[in-house]
C-alpha cells in the first residue's frame, strides 16, 4: 500500500537557504515528508537531475480587473491562473478595485466571484482611492477580519492619486488594525507638468512616456512616502522599484531600521529605453509605469536585489493586447483613452494604457539572467520569488518554503533546459510578451499546487475553479517599530 499520495523523487531540493537532495512524500496536499529513499506514492514525480524548489508566489498582479465605465481587463482568472502555473507560480496576490467617488462595496461588483475562476491560489491587495470616512472607519476593518491584510495607494495616475493628507490617513488605518501598505511611488504634479510639455512640444511616441517619468520623480515619491510612513509608524513596501535613486531610499530607510520593504520586476532587469524606441509603433508594448530605463541602469538594480535592499520581484502582470488597447485605448473599455494626437493614427505615449504581461515569464526570466547568468544563487532565487512574499504577506509557514506542514507547491525547473519565449507556446490572452525570442536557460517542467499536479511539460492540467482563496491573519513583521517623532503616537487618536 502506498505511503504517500506523491512522491517527488531524486531532485536536490532548493529553500531559501539549503540545497540538498531528497524525495519529499505529500500526503492530503501538504508535506509530510522528506528524506532519501521514501516509501512509494500512489503517483510519483521523477525529479533526478532536476532542482525541486517552492512554487512561487507573485505578490503583485492585475488579472480581469474591472473599471467603471464596463470594461474588463482581458486577462481572465482562468487564463491569467494558468499562465501563473505554467511559469512556476502557484499562489498570487491580484486587487480589489475602488473607484473614486464609490465605496468598497459598490466598487467592481462580483470581483471575488470572478476570482473563484483561478487555477492557481490567490489574495488580494484593496486599492484606496478614495478614503472616505465610511471606507476607512468601516469597510477596511471589515476586509482586513475576512483575510485581506494589506492595502495599495497610488501617490501618481488620475484618477487613482491620492493626496499625502489622504496617504497619512490610508497608513493610520493600517496601522490600528494591523495591515501592511503597498505603495506606488511617482510624483503626479511632475509627471502631469512633464507631459504637457511633451505634448506641445509634439513629442508623442512611446519612449516619450519614459521621458514623462523620470528615475528623479520617482526617487522624490519613494522619500516622501517612507518619510509619512515613518511619521506614522506603518510598515509598507514599495512597489516596482526601477531604478537605483528609488533603491537607495529603500535602503538609508532599512539603515534607520524602518519596516520599509523594495520590490523590482523582471522588466527593470532585463529591458531599457531601447524597447521603448521601436518601429511600428512596437514601443507601446513596453510602456509601464515606473517607466523603463536607461540601458545600463538594469545592473544597478541586479545589486540591489544581491545586497538585500529589494525583497521581491513580482510581474506586476497587467495585460493589454497590442493589437486592441494598446493601439486603440478606447476599444477595450477599459484603459487610459484620451484623443489621439498622432498623424499615424496611433495614440500619444500619455493615452496607452500602462502595463505588460509578465506572470508566465516571470521566473524563467529571472532564472536564466539571475541563476543561469550567476548573478545570484537558487537560494536568493528561492526568496526574491516566493520565500520573502510568504513572510511580508502573511503566508509563511504555509507557502513560499519546502518543508513538514506546508502545502505541497513545488515546481521541478530543468535547469539545463533551453528555450526561446515565444507567446505562441504560452498560456496568457494577452497577444505578445515583451520578451518574445529571448533565449532562455532554465525552466518549469512541472508545477505541483497543493499536492497536484497542475503543468506538466506545459500542457496545464489544473482546472478553472481549482485554486483557493488564501486568507491571511495577524503576523509578527508588520508590526509597528513603536517609534514616533517626540513620542506622540498621532495614529492612536481618532
Amino acid at each position: 500500500m502506498a505511503e504517500f499520495d506523491l512522491v517527488v523523487r531524486g531532485g536536490t531540493v532548493g529553500t531559501a537557504y539549503d540545497l540538498f537532495e531528497a524525495d519529499i512524500g505529500i500526503v492530503d496536499g501538504k508535506i509530510d515528508a522528506i528524506g532519501r529513499n521514501l516509501a512509494r506514492g500512489k503517483e510519483e514525480v521523477d525529479a533526478k537531475g532536476k532542482l525541486v524548489l517552492p512554487g512561487g508566489i507573485d505578490s503583485h498582479c492585475h488579472i480581469e480587473e474591472m473599471s467603471p465605465g464596463g470594461g474588463v481587463q482581458e486577462e481572465s482568472f482562468a487564463s491569467g491562473s494558468a499562465a501563473a502555473l505554467a511559469g512556476g507560480t502557484t499562489s498570487f496576490i491580484c486587487f480589489l478595485q475602488q473607484w473614486k467617488g464609490h465605496t468598497l462595496t459598490e466598487s467592481a461588483p462580483g470581483y471575488a466571484e470572478r476570482a473563484r475562476q483561478s487555477r492557481a491560489d490567490y489574495s488580494f491587495h484593496q486599492i484606496i482611492t478614495d478614503p472616505m470616512p465610511e471606507v476607512l472607519e468601516k469597510e477596511v476593518p471589515a476586509l482586513i477580519a475576512k483575510g485581506v491584510r494589506s492595502l495599495k495607494v497610488f501617490l501618481t495616475y488620475d484618477p487613482l492619486q491620492l493626496t499625502d493628507a489622504q496617504y497619512l490617513e490610508v497608513l493610520a488605518t493600517a496601522r490600528r488594525h494591523g495591515a501592511m501598505v503597498t505603495v506606488h511611488c511617482e510624483n503626479f504634479d511632475a509627471i502631469s507638468w512633464r507631459i504637457e510639455k511633451l505634448l506641445a512640444a509634439g513629442l508623442t511616441d512611446p519612449l516619450q512616456h519614459a521621458w514623462a517619468r523620470p528615475p528623479l520623480v520617482e526617487r522624490e515619491a519613494t522619500h516622501r512616502a517612507i518619510a509619512l510612513a515613518e511619521l506614522v509608524d506603518q510598515p509598507i513596501q514599495v512597489f516596482h522599484v526601477s531604478c537605483e535613486e528609488a533603491a537607495g531610499e529603500v535602503a538609508r530607510a532599512k539603515a534607520r531600521g524602518l519596516k520599509v520593504w523594495g520590490e523590482t520586476c523582471p522588466q527593470y532587469l532585463t529591458l531599457s529605453h531601447e524597447d521603448l524606441d521601436q518601429p511600428d509603433f512596437g514601443g507601446a508594448k513596453a510602456v509601464c509605469s515606473p517607466a523603463l530605463r536607461e540601458k545600463g541602469e538594469s545592473e544597478r538594480v541586479w545589486a540591489r536585489i544581491k545586497d538585500g535592499t529589494l525583497d521581491i520581484v513580482t510581474s506586476d502582470h497587467c495585460g493589454f493586447s497590442f493589437a486592441t488597447a494598446k493601439r486603440n485605448p478606447g476599444s477595450s473599455g477599459y484603459g487610459q483613452g484620451g484623443a489621439v494626437q498622432r498623424a499615424d493614427g496611433m495614440p500619444a505615449f500619455n493615452a496607452i494604457p500602462n502595463g505588460m504581461p509578465g506572470i508566465e515569464t516571470r521566473l524563467p526570466v529571472l532564472f536564466s539572467e539571475g541563476v543561469s547568468k550567476g548573478r545570484i544563487s537558487i537560494n536568493a532565487f528561492v526568496r526574491i520569488t516566493s520565500a520573502n512574499a510568504a513572510r511580508l504577506f502573511g503566508l509563511q509557514g504555509r507557502k513560499g518554503t519546502i518543508a513538514p506542514g506546508a502545502d505541497a507547491d513545488l515546481v521541478v525547473w530543468d535547469p539545463q533546459m533551453e528555450r526561446k519565449v515565444e507567446v505562441a507556446r504560452m498560456h496568457q490572452a494577452i497577444d505578445y510578451t515583451p520578451w518574445e525570442g529571448l533565449d532562455v536557460k532554465g525552466w518549469p517542467v512541472v508545477t505541483i499546487r497543493r499536492g497536484e499536479i497542475a503543468v506538466r511539460d506545459n500542457e496545464v492540467i489544473a482546472a478553472p475553479g481549482s485554486g483557493s482563496f488564501l486568507p491571511r491573519g495577524p503576523y509578527d513583521v508588520i508590526k509597528p517599530t513603536g517609534t514616533v517623532p517626540d513620542g506622540f503616537d498621532a495614529a492612536s487618536v481618532t
